[in-house]
């Protein structure tokens, strides 16, 4: 007969836990040694119903959540900026950049880009485009944008106007692309 007892029991949850593998930073900041998530998924359309916008622009996120962009037809990408410079990658060499690779003539890819949130601090990207100047046109995003700042979406779109053409990360790097895989949590974003 087996018998267990509370210690039994939690050394079996301990060695559970460290069994998984913690998940990386995909945004640059350093961050201890595990990160569980929080199980909220936040889903982007990119290029809902072939236009030139992130649906929704803007996402609030707590630390630990996915943030998933679904790609719709035409030639999309996704990469991070900081308010000031929206159609430019981040100078430091850090952030995300999906690449282009989400390429799909009709309906959607059936691949997302996922990075998971590790602080509060806001998120700005752009996609990248320069066929079309997607970014200049208002294609911008904002994660955890500070609505009581002046660094909002709407001014960062009039800066973005006023760019010339925008920049292509040299590198992929950052979130992680994974399979689309579960039923569309936004019926009425344009999938």
């Amino acid at each position: 007969m087996l018998s267990f007892n509370v210690f039994t029991i939690l050394a079996a949850a301990v060695a559970c836990v460290a069994a998984f593998p913690a998940g990386t930073p995909t945004v640059g900041n350093s961050l201890g040694t595990r990160t569980f998530l929080t199980g909220t998924t936040h889903t982007i359309v990119v290029g809902r119903a072939n236009s030139l916008i992130f649906d929704p622009e803007n996402v609030v996120a707590e630390i630990g959540d996915t943030i998933e962009w679904h790609f719709q037809a035409k030639n999309h990408s996704l990469a991070q900026s900081d308010f000031a410079h929206p159609c430019q990658p981040l100078a430091d060499g850090t952030g995300f950049f999906a690449g282009f690779n989400f390429v799909t003539e009709e309906g959607q890819n059936p691949n997302v880009y996922q990075i998971t949130i590790i602080d509060n601090k806001p998120i700005w990207y752009y996609c990248p485009q320069t066929n079309g100047n997607h970014c200049q046109k208002g294609m911008l995003g904002a994660i955890n944008q500070d609505f009581s700042s002046e660094n909002v979406l709407s001014k960062q779109k009039v800066i973005a106007a006023g760019t010339g053409v925008s920049i292509v990360p040299p590198v992929i790097q950052g979130g992680r692309v994974g399979g689309f895989q579960r039923a569309n949590p936004n019926p009425l974003s344009g999938f």
